[in-house]
C-alpha cells in the first residue's frame, strides 16, 4: 500500500510538523503576527503546558482544545501554508475559571483532503499585553475522493496503579503510535482511572521497581469536579501523549473509570471507605463535566452532554461513536427476555439514531467505535461471577442487554447494511472475534468482525469467557499469561490496533500490535 500521502513539497509531513511555525516564519525574515507580545516586567506569560488537542474531525470541521492557567482569551488561527503566509481563519474564546481555563474552538470551512496547520495562544486578561507563545500543530482533513486511510484505536490509560513512569519515558506507547502517522485515533474509553490512586513506588514480583509521577489529585479517588479535572491534567503531563494529540485527531469515548468502576446511575458507594460521597449519580455528573471540558468533543446543540455521533471519512469509511455507559440500567444478574428501561444499554434514543445512521451511510466500511465488547462476558462481580457489566452474561438466546443488540443486528441485515466492523477495548487484552450466525444461538444477522485492543498504559489481564448468543469465534487472543494478572507496562503486553484502507480497492487490513509495534495478528477484509 502506498504511503506517499504524507509528502508535501519535498518534505515529509512529519518533517513539516517538527519544523514548526516559528522556524518557518523566522526563516523568511519576519515573525508571524501572532507571536506573543512581551508582558510587563515581572509578569509571567499565560502557561499552556497541557498542550493542544484536535478532535471530532468531520468533513470540513474539527475541534481544537487547549488550556491555560488563568483567565485568558484563547486564539486559534489556521492555514494551509506551513509558514502561515495566508490565514484561513481566526477564532477567539474566553477561557475562565468555570471551565478550569479549558477552551474548545470549532474550526469550520476547512478544505477537504488538506494539511491544516494551526496555532493556539492565550492573551492574559489581567495584563492584556501578555500573550503566550503559540502552540502549533497540524492534521489532515478527510478526503472527498479515495485515498489511503490509516487510523488507530485502543483504550485504558493510567489504570491499576501504572502511571507516568519517568524511567521508561512516561507512557511510551503514545510515541510508538505517533510514528505510524495515523489520520486519526479512537480512544475507546477509560481515558482516565478516576478510581485508581497512584503510589510513587511499586515493587514487582520479579524484583523490578515501577516508579510513578504522582500529583495530589492522583493520590486519592476522585469525588469533586476538580478531582476529576485533576485526573485529565495528570495524563497531559506526559510529553509523548501531548505530542501525539498535537497532530493526531482523536475520537474520544468514555466508559466506567472516567467515574468509578462499573458505574451506573443508581449505584451507591456507601460500602467503599475511600468515598465520602455515596451518590454515583453526583460523581457521574461531575465526571461528565470534566470529560466534556478536557476532551476535544463536539457539543450537540440540543443535548450538550450527548457523546454518540458519526464521523464520515471519505467514500471508504464512516465511524459511529456509541455510548454504552450513559443510558444503561443497573448491572443486574437478571436477564429478562423482554426489553425494559432497566435492561437497556444503548437506550431507546441512541438505538433509533444508530439504526438510522447506519442505514443512511454511503461509506464502504461502517466502523462502530464501542467502549465495551459484544460477546465477551464482563462480570460486575468477578468473585461471584454475577451481573452483566458489559452486554453478554451467559449462553443462550438474547436476554437483558443483548436484546438491543439483537434488534440492531437484525435491522442492519434486513436493510442490507454491509461491511460492518466493531472496534472496542475495555478488557485489557487484544483479540479478534468473528461473529458467525451459523454458530450462534440467535441467527437473524449477517456475519461481522469485532476487534479488541488495549490497554495503552494500564494493567494487562488474561482472556475472558465468551457468550454464544451471537456465535463469536475467537480467532486470535493475547493478554497476560495464564495464572498472572495486572501486568505492568514493563511486560510489553500493552496493545493498540491499526486499520489501513486501500484507496483503490477499499480493502481493510486490521493489525493488532503490542508496545514495541510488533504485528501480532493481521486480518484482511474485502468489502462486499
Amino acid at each position: 500500500m502506498s504511503r506517499q500521502r504524507e509528502s508535501r513539497g519535498g518534505l515529509s509531513r512529519r518533517q513539516l510538523l517538527r519544523a514548526g511555525l516559528g522556524a518557518s516564519a523566522l526563516a523568511g525574515g519576519m515573525a508571524p503576527a501572532f507571536v506573543r507580545a512581551a508582558g510587563n516586567r515581572g509578569q509571567t506569560l499565560p502557561d499552556a503546558g497541557s498542550g493542544v488537542q484536535i478532535g471530532d474531525l468531520r468533513g470540513d470541521s474539527a475541534v481544537i482544545w487547549s488550556r491555560t492557567d488563568r483567565d485568558a482569551r484563547m486564539r486559534v488561527r489556521w492555514s494551509t501554508a506551513p509558514d502561515f503566509s495566508t490565514i484561513g481563519g481566526e477564532h477567539q474564546l474566553h477561557t475562565l475559571q468555570d471551565t478550569d481555563h479549558t477552551g474548545k474552538v470549532l474550526l469550520s470551512n476547512l478544505p477537504a483532503g488538506s494539511d491544516i496547520h494551526y496555532a493556539v495562544d492565550f492573551l492574559d486578561l489581567a495584563d492584556y499585553r501578555s500573550r503566550s507563545e503559540p502552540l502549533q500543530g497540524s492534521f489532515r482533513t478527510p478526503p472527498e475522493a479515495d485515498r489511503d486511510i490509516r487510523f488507530l484505536w485502543s483504550g485504558d490509560t493510567v489504570g491499576q496503579g501504572w502511571g507516568i513512569n519517568p524511567d521508561i519515558g512516561g507512557m511510551p506507547i503514545y510515541q510508538r503510535m505517533a510514528g505510524l502517522q495515523p489520520d486519526f485515533f479512537i480512544h475507546s474509553g477509560d481515558a482516565i482511572y478516576a478510581d485508581n490512586p497512584l503510589s510513587a513506588r511499586v515493587e514487582l514480583d520479579d524484583g523490578q521497581v515501577w516508579r510513578n509521577l504522582v500529583t495530589e489529585p492522583k493520590s486519592r479517588v476522585a469525588e469533586s469536579l476538580d478531582d476529576y479535572r485533576g485526573q485529565y491534567r495528570y495524563n497531559l503531563m506526559d510529553e509523548g501523549l501531548r505530542e501525539f494529540y498535537r497532530h493526531v485527531p482523536v475520537i474520544a469515548q468514555w466508559d466506567d473509570h472516567e467515574v468509578t468502576n462499573n458505574w451506573y446511575w443508581e449505584m451507591r458507594k456507601s460500602e467503599d471507605p475511600r468515598y465520602r460521597e455515596p451518590s454515583v449519580a453526583k460523581l457521574a455528573a461531575r465526571a461528565m463535566r470534566a470529560f466534556q471540558e478536557y476532551t476535544p468533543t463536539r457539543r450537540h446543540p440540543l443535548d450538550p452532554e450527548r457523546i454518540y455521533d458519526r464521523f464520515p471519512y471519505g467514500p471508504a469509511l464512516e465511524v459511529f461513536r456509541i455510548d454504552l455507559r450513559s443510558y444503561r440500567g443497573p448491572n443486574s444478574d437478571e436477564q429478562p427476555t423482554t426489553l425494559s428501561p432497566e435492561s437497556r444499554i444503548l437506550g431507546a434514543a441512541q438505538l433509533r439514531w444508530l439504526k438510522r445512521a447506519l442505514v443512511e451511510s454511503t461509506a464502504t466500511w461502517k466502523v462502530i467505535a464501542s467502549d465495551m465488547p459484544l460477546g465477551i462476558i464482563v462480570y460486575d462481580d468477578w468473585q461471584e461471577q454475577r451481573g452483566a457489566e458489559a452486554i453478554a452474561l451467559r449462553d443462550g438466546p438474547p436476554a437483558g442487554r443483548e436484546l438491543e443488540i439483537a434488534d440492531l443486528l437484525t435491522h442492519l441485515r434486513d436493510n442490507a447494511v454491509e461491511n460492518l466492523v466493531w472496534l472496542t477495548a475495555d478488557v485489557h487484552y487484544t483479540a479478534a472475534h468473528y461473529y458467525d450466525p451459523a454458530r450462534a444461538v440467535y441467527r437473524d444477522f449477517a456475519p461481522f468482525w469485532e476487534f479488541v485492543s488495549g490497554p495503552l498504559n494500564a494493567g494487562t489481564f488474561g482472556g475472558n469467557p465468551m457468550d454464544n448468543t451471537f456465535g463469536p469465534q475467537v480467532v486470535y487472543q493475547r493478554g497476560a499469561p495464564e495464572g498472572t494478572a495486572n501486568l505492568s507496562p514493563l511486560s510489553g503486553r500493552q496493545f493498540f490496533g491499526q486499520v489501513d484502507i486501500a484507496a483503490d480497492t477499499h480493502t481493510m487490513t486490521v493489525t493488532l500490535k503490542d508496545t514495541a509495534g510488533t504485528a501480532l495478528f493481521t486480518q484482511v477484509l474485502k468489502p462486499a
